[in-house]
């Protein structure tokens, strides 16, 4: 099993090679990540996403389908993270304002690495199926502060972006 000390880098074997980490030894335990990502808009565009009018068609429930989908392709996208049962992928958005769109997404697992990618994965790709479903009337929208959230499970214990300790509770929309 490999030493997770801080400063010795895990992805790399004793010659300098990137390498997958043997997780093989390490107990099965409860994972658990949350990610966000935020997407910046005009008010012509979150007014037409927030009453279904965007010519693509729904662009919050396609994005959560996109989300979810690919959080179970991670390990087909990053080259060195594990195949990992997910029991559970949400996506979620939340207005910040009338402008800002934030997507959360969250992964579950029980396994014997931790679910941050997937759930980095999904918060992405929910945030970009908004992007190109919305590109053709809004040349200006952004995609930005992918990150993330949180996380539990796993011999290094919780971690709570410190961005996200100071958020007020959210109203869930869609």
């Amino acid at each position: 099993m490999d030493d997770k000390k801080p400063g010795i880098l895990t992805h790399v074997d004793q010659d300098g090679k990137a390498s997958m980490v043997d997780t093989s030894a390490k107990p099965a335990s409860r994972r658990e990540a949350r990610a966000g990502a935020v997407c910046t808009m005009t008010p012509a565009t979150a007014k037409a996403i927030r009453e279904n009018q965007i010519k693509k068609g729904d662009v919050l429930n396609v994005a959560r389908l996109a989300g979810i989908c690919a959080a179970k392709r991670t390990s087909e996208l990053i080259p060195l993270c594990h195949t990992i049962p997910l029991e559970k992928v949400s996506v979620d958005f939340h207005w910040l304002n009338e402008t800002s769109l934030e997507i959360e997404a969250q992964a579950i697992s029980i396994g014997r690495t931790g679910v941050e990618m997937e759930a980095l994965v999904a918060a992405s790709t929910a945030a970009l199926t908004i992007y190109d479903m919305c590109k053709s009337s809004d040349r200006e929208l952004t995609v930005n502060q992918v990150r993330v959230l949180s996380k539990s499970g796993g011999t290094r214990g919780e971690f709570v972006h410190s961005a996200a300790e100071s958020d007020e509770p959210k109203s869930n929309e869609n």
